[in-house]
């Protein structure tokens, strides 16, 4: 019989999955990296366009938006596209993206133009959104030292790194970077976005079943803070 604490994969409670950046996967757009975190894989694009929305104009700032998508096999079994209008979960996913990555740039130096980072989920084994943000900043980092080796802005634009993981608390046992079977099974799941100087940008917590207690949720956000700790030090290393 298996060890009720024993994760699927074998790591220690404290462990995150394998991790790793493929930069530049596509060749068109201006950012472009591939994040495997485990069996999960996440495609980020960064484009810029020089044009701002609407409600933008003239203000001589710039903006950062988000998307978000499975694709159709990315899972166990075919989710379908979202062709007629997107999903609550889809639309939830695709704000937490934008606004965690918009606290990774100060958009008042990126003039008035926007970045737009598209996270396409090649296979998903658990933390597809964590992967997405984390993956996502270095596409972003990317495209904005490409345009500040152009001269079009200045390098301050670029502002604290942004990382994302999942915590949860699985047989009892608060575990780091939670895959599929462990986030199914979760008896409390949470996904914490911070900076690379400890501050929290987003905390999303629940209770599957019975309420937790204070000291278990500062239990997960110090395991999230190690968690995060280590993917900013693998972004900086991508990134050079």
């Amino acid at each position: 019989m298996t060890d009720p604490v024993t994760r699927p994969d074998g790591r220690q409670p404290d462990e995150l999955r394998p991790i790793k950046f493929t930069l530049d996967y596509v060749d068109y757009p201006e950012g472009s990296v591939l994040i495997e975190l485990g069996s999960t894989r996440v495609l980020c694009n960064a484009s810029v366009e020089e044009t701002v929305p609407a409600w933008m104009a003239g203000k001589g700032t710039g903006w950062l938006t988000a998307e978000y998508a499975l694709l159709p096999r990315s899972t166990h079994t075919r989710t379908p596209r979202e062709t007629q209008g997107l999903r609550g979960r889809t639309q939830e996913i695709r704000r937490l993206i934008g606004r965690s990555l918009r606290a990774g740039v100060d958009l008042s130096l990126l003039g008035e133009r926007t970045l737009v980072i598209d996270c396409d989920v090649l296979q998903a084994d658990g933390g597809t959104r964590t992967a997405a943000v984390t993956g996502g900043y270095v596409a972003a980092a990317l495209a904005l030292r490409r345009l500040a080796e152009r001269g079009a802005v200045p390098e301050e634009v670029l502002a604290s790194p942004i990382a994302a993981v999942s915590v949860g608390v699985v047989a009892g046992q608060v575990r780091l970077d939670l895959c599929y079977t462990e986030d199914r099974d979760a008896e409390v799941d949470l996904n914490v976005v911070m900076t690379a100087e400890g501050r929290l940008i987003e905390v999303q917590g629940t209770a599957e079943g019975m309420p937790f207690s204070r000291a278990t949720l500062d239990h997960m956000l110090n395991l999230a803070n190690l968690g995060i700790v280590s993917l900013v030090q693998r972004q900086r290393e991508a990134l050079g």
